[in-house]
């Protein structure tokens, strides 16, 4: 049995669970979400209480049993609590502005980027005085805010010499040492 997949999920109070068919519904305060499931994996909804079982060992039904969890487990998590991912934009005159639910960004091109996001995602910006700008991404779905998230960051990645880019808040960059330290 997958060690992820025989665990169950706790349903906290406020969240509602459905299952119709081979699509299941979490709504929660904080939002609704919905994921299709193929066959091979069935739920079993008892109190507050999720539980996941596969009906065989073939190799497709093993690798959705810990998916399949995993998946309502953050759908759960997200309609109830959140997620929330922060980006540390470091760069010399790179700016970060932030109006509604768009996001315009200064990276040291010829021009600057605007990104239209998600009406599922909440956006702010912040830059104080002597530290790099903060972009704020909150949502309930944790796959798409991871999805905004890394496209915001494929824009300017970190590069390995100065650090210059767009990071995570926390991302360790792996530096490099310049021309002057092999010539010796």
């Amino acid at each position: 049995m997958s060690r992820i997949g025989k665990s169950p999920v706790n349903i906290p109070s406020g969240v509602d669970v459905k299952v119709t068919g081979n699509v299941v519904t979490v709504k929660g305060p904080k939002g609704e979400l919905s994921q299709e499931f193929s066959e091979g994996v069935t739920m079993h909804i008892e109190g507050t209480v999720i539980t996941f079982s596969r009906e065989s060992d073939a190799p497709s039904h093993r690798a959705k049993h810990g998916l399949y969890r995993a998946l309502v487990r953050n759908m759960v998590e997200g309609v109830s609590e959140g997620y929330k991912k922060e980006l540390e934009i470091i760069g010399v005159g790179y700016r970060a502005t932030a109006v509604g639910q768009q996001l315009e960004l200064a990276l040291g091109y010829s021009h600057a980027i605007i990104i239209e996001l998600p009406k599922e995602i909440m956006v702010s910006a912040e830059t104080l005085k002597g530290k790099a700008p903060v972009v704020k991404l909150e949502s309930f779905d944790k796959q798409l805010l991871g999805q905004v998230a890394a496209k915001i960051r494929s824009l300017r990645k970190p590069e390995p010499y100065k650090g210059k880019g767009i990071r995570f808040v926390g991302e360790d960059i792996r530096r490099k040492a310049g021309k002057s330290a092999g010539k010796k």
